[in-house]
């Protein structure tokens, strides 16, 4: 069979490679995952503002590389993705070095050491790349002329590595300046603070112009207010897939500084569903990979914003999962589709009865034995979803049986509340406040409050013959009335003298 030798055009390929959509952000991910994996306790990121000759400078103190290892790491496709790797290995392409630093700089620098080495130093340069009198793919060697003082903490170091950027093109374009480099600095921090924050919570150090970051915690955990903290899983048919549920506590359970730092980066919406991690180190934050019920998928909505689901991959199973090279996309197995969508379904119904209690979740139902029966009824069919005033509520039915000649009229008007609830406007109303309606007598001064409370301790009594007790537990048990203990405690208190 004949064949041909067709290698790329060097200039044409890097230039292709700088699209693959990296942001400064991830792109900087991607270099910590190679100190990650060179044993790094320490790395160092600095931005230098200076114009078009800005640039990035990332040091770590890992084993570093000598000369050989260097350039393999230098080379594009060095490593074959299907080979096995160490279980601590967070790379996968051999491709991240490159491409990350291609997508924001024109020119690649790295020096690197092992303790008792000689320092190596090679670098690509995409200005220098295509002319006739160059190689088809020029590595050079050393730093470019003016940029050693660049490398030079690492004389200092026993061991380590610096990845430097210069020409960051895709940085520092038209129009950008000093203050656009200082919100930079801000996105990046806030970014890595989630994608390494159980690193940073287990000893990695990483410092950004000198300020050391301060790892997110998704999950709020250990918070009292939380509705839902599981046990770790283990999901079934897997090599190491383990997955833990939570539903964050209610906006209005939380202190303004505790509301500020949950909301996350993106904010409620966005960070909801799955965190997928390998090796503790964040690939993906928020969404439900595609799983859903009767053949939709889940969307990211106000009702399920609390609920946010850890879930771990081991590195081996990068093709399983389809991990892309910017780490940024996950599709679980087939096989590992019904027990993620049973464990996500569970807490996206515990974050959604949260989320319309305002954390005030009780554990009574529509059960006489827990509590009192709710005044609303759900009614589902297949025309679509109504709601009902449950005329069997102790309070409603006490007034019905005492109504006389006006029950048919009071029936009529209960009617005519169910058929005027202005649904579309509470919608409406939710979407444009991201909150919902404040129900339950929230901000309700206590008088308003014990004057229905009287009213329903009075039906239970006098119209249904509870003893004083007997009804108390019932309301304590019932919301709204379960969030004022002391006032249904001190309805006995009255009844008693």
């Amino acid at each position: 069979m004949a064949a041909r030798n067709a290698p790329p055009h060097a200039g044409s390929m890097l230039e292709s490679l700088r699209g693959l959509g990296y942001a400064p952000a991830t792109a900087l991910a991607d270099l910590i995952d190679n100190s990650v994996s060179a044993d790094a306790g320490s790395i160092d990121i600095n931005f230098e503002w200076a114009g078009p000759d800005s640039w990035v400078r990332i040091i770590d103190d890992g084993k570093g590389m000598d000369d050989p290892t260097l350039e393999r790491g230098m080379r594009l496709g060095a490593r074959d993705p299907r080979e096995e790797r160490s279980a601590r290995d967070l790379g996968r392409f051999g491709l991240g070095l490159k491409t990350a630093s291609f997508s924001q700089a024109r020119r690649l620098t790295v020096a690197s050491k092992r303790a008792g080495g000689e320092t190596a130093c090679l670098r690509w340069d995409l200005n220098l790349i295509g002319r006739p009198e160059s190689v088809d793919w020029p590595l050079f060697e050393g730093p470019a002329p003016g940029s050693e003082v660049l490398l030079a903490p690492l004389e200092k170091m026993t061991s380590g590595t610096i990845v430097l950027w210069e020409n960051i093109d895709r940085i520092v374009t038209e129009g950008f300046t000093g203050k656009d480099m200082y919100s930079l600095i801000d996105t990046v921090e806030v970014y890595l603070a989630m994608i390494f924050h159980r690193m940073l919570d287990r000893g990695l150090r990483i410092s950004l112009n000198g300020k050391g970051l301060k790892s997110w915690d998704p999950f709020l955990i250990g918070h009292p207010g939380k509705a839902l903290e599981s046990p770790v899983y283990r999901i079934l048919h897997t090599n190491g897939v383990s997955l833990q549920c939570h539903v964050l506590p209610h906006k209005d359970m939380l202190k303004p500084a505790e509301q500020e730092l949950a909301a996350g980066p993106y904010g409620w919406i966005q960070q909801e569903g799955f965190y997928v991690y390998r090796n503790r180190r964040l690939l993906l934050a928020g969404g439900w990979l595609g799983l859903g019920e009767k053949g939709k998928t889940w969307p990211r909505d106000e009702a399920h914003r609390l609920a946010r689901i850890m879930l771990d991959i081991p590195n081996n199973a990068d093709a399983d999962w389809k991990i892309n090279v910017l780490k940024s996309t996950a599709s679980p197995p087939v096989k590992l589709r019904p027990q993620l969508q049973r464990l996500a379904a569970e807490t996206r119904n515990t974050a959604r009865r949260v989320f319309a209690h305002r954390g005030f979740v009780s554990p009574a139902g529509n059960s006489k034995i827990n509590g009192l029966t709710e005044t609303w009824q759900i009614r589902r069919s297949a025309k679509g979803t109504s709601y009902r005033i449950a005329k069997d509520n102790d309070l409603i039915a006490s007034v019905l049986d005492r109504a006389g000649p006006l029950k048919d009229d009071i029936i009529a008007m209960l009617r005519l509340i169910e058929e005027t609830v202005p649904v579309q406007r509470i919608w409406l109303d939710t979407a444009e406040d991201k909150e919902t309606p404040r129900t339950g007598f929230t901000e309700a001064p206590e008088a308003e409050v014990n004057e229905t409370l009287n009213s329903m301790f009075t039906a239970l009594t006098k119209f249904r013959g509870f003893d004083p007790k007997e009804a108390c537990d019932r309301l304590a048990r019932t919301p709204p009335f379960d969030r004022f203990p002391h006032l249904v405690a001190a309805l006995n208190q009255t009844d008693s003298k």
